[in-house]
């Protein structure tokens, strides 16, 4: 199986010139002072359709013949290789069919729908949304676009590490989402082929991740099953293709949690002002749970910025809790005048504002004479939410339950 080489990536690039957006890179001072280096974000979730998926997705539709293009196109997609095909086959003047999991975001449906495309609703996951997708083709002859089982997708994506290298030529270690592979195989390709010097790390959900298994086994392995915020990369197993690409060019991968992806999510529209998915914010997510292990400068691909309104307060609440800015207590306090007053008071002396309070006598534990009271805060961090707990329990009141 051959490996997609720079001028291949070169090409691609001349191809989509007119097409896609070259996103900016922008310097991130917060992780610059964890790292210890300068730290720049490859900022794809500006481009078209929200995602670098445009990139692959045009490059191997323009590249079909006019037979194909006459046929239609038919993907499967959690998302952003929705839209990415769906806009491609729109310039191209051609139809669209996709299928997308039965949970995917309403937003990246609806847009994928915008973009011209026929979509069904399908599986679990993407990888049944892939079955669905195999049989269309087999019954209508449509060209199955693969999310990243092409050469040509790989030559797409992979025109993102050639903009790298003309934005920042001393970068020293590009950190890259991954599910499939497709991107990460495109981008170390071009990386390693132009300055073979150069790190490059994938990142992966731990609840979504195929790839060390993988590696340790020799092969692509299967997980048998996926739960992560990040839908963009949960993807159950690679392919033959991306398999090798990640073999020969990819330094080392490692896994983030989901309370990392949180609070790099948070990070991003706190800091950053920038709007990313759980899966965009991978790289984010890695440099921030391990800054000592990437050699600055450092570039982190920000993948994609398509997440739903309600998913993103969801996960923005989520992050403020993992970082100890949103504390939850369940008390127990006295049932007498003045009681709830007195830790009222101290939670303001304390400096944490409250969000919410909830005050109920009912409770089959409550002992005889004692109140319930739920308190939800906000505080200056973990350890700020740490003294606060401390201090309501020196003052008397007994703490059930904190979160």
């Amino acid at each position: 199986m051959e490996l997609v080489t720079v001028p291949e990536i070169r090409a691609a690039a001349e191809l989509l010139k007119p097409i896609i957006r070259y996103t900016p890179m922008e310097s991130s001072r917060p992780l610059e002072l964890k790292v210890g280096g300068p730290v720049h974000l490859k900022c794809e979730n500006l481009q078209r359709t929200g995602s670098f998926k445009i990139r692959g997705a045009y490059t191997r539709i323009s590249r079909l013949d006019e037979c194909e293009k006459a046929a239609g196109v038919v993907a499967a997609s959690a998302g952003n290789h929705a839209q990415g095909v769906a806009l491609a086959a729109s310039l191209l003047g051609m139809h669209s069919t996709v299928f997308m999991p039965v949970g995917a975001s309403i937003a990246k449906l609806a847009a994928t729908r915008a973009y011209g495309a026929t979509v069904h609703l399908t599986g679990a996951n993407l990888d049944e949304a892939l079955i669905e997708a195999r049989a269309f083709e087999a019954e209508h002859g449509a060209v199955l676009v693969h999310p990243f089982d092409h050469p040509d997708v790989l030559r797409g994506q992979g025109t993102v590490g050639l903009e790298i290298l003309e934005q920042l030529p001393t970068a020293a270690t590009v950190v890259v989402a991954m599910g499939g592979g497709g991107l990460i195989s495109g981008m170390s390709a071009a990386l390693k082929g132009l300055r073979p010097d150069i790190k490059v790390i994938g990142v992966q959900a731990e609840k979504a991740a195929a790839w060390p298994e993988s590696l340790s086994a020799g092969h692509p392995v299967r997980l048998t099953q996926m739960s992560t915020l990040a839908d963009g990369i949960a993807v159950g197993e690679p392919t033959a293709l991306t398999y090798r690409h990640v073999t020969e060019f990819v330094d080392e991968i490692v896994t983030v949690s989901e309370d990392q992806l949180s609070q790099a999510m948070l990070l991003c529209l706190e800091r950053a002002k920038l709007v990313v998915e759980p899966a965009g914010v991978a790289a984010i997510a890695a440099i921030m749970a391990q800054p000592e292990s990437f050699t600055p400068p450092v570039v982190a691909v920000l993948s994609g910025g398509n997440i739903d309104p309600l998913l993103m307060l969801h996960v923005a609440q989520h992050g403020l809790v993992a970082a100890g800015r949103f504390l939850t207590l369940q008390l127990d306090i006295p049932d007498r005048p003045g009681s709830l007053a007195r830790l009222v008071a101290l939670v303001g002396e304390m400096g944490a504002n409250i969000v919410d309070v909830f005050h109920s006598r009912q409770g089959s534990t409550l002992a005889l004479g004692d109140v319930e009271v739920n308190l939800r805060l906000e505080c200056r961090g973990a350890d700020h939410a740490q003294q606060l707990a401390e201090a309501v329990s020196a003052a008397g009141f007994t703490i059930r339950q904190r979160a």
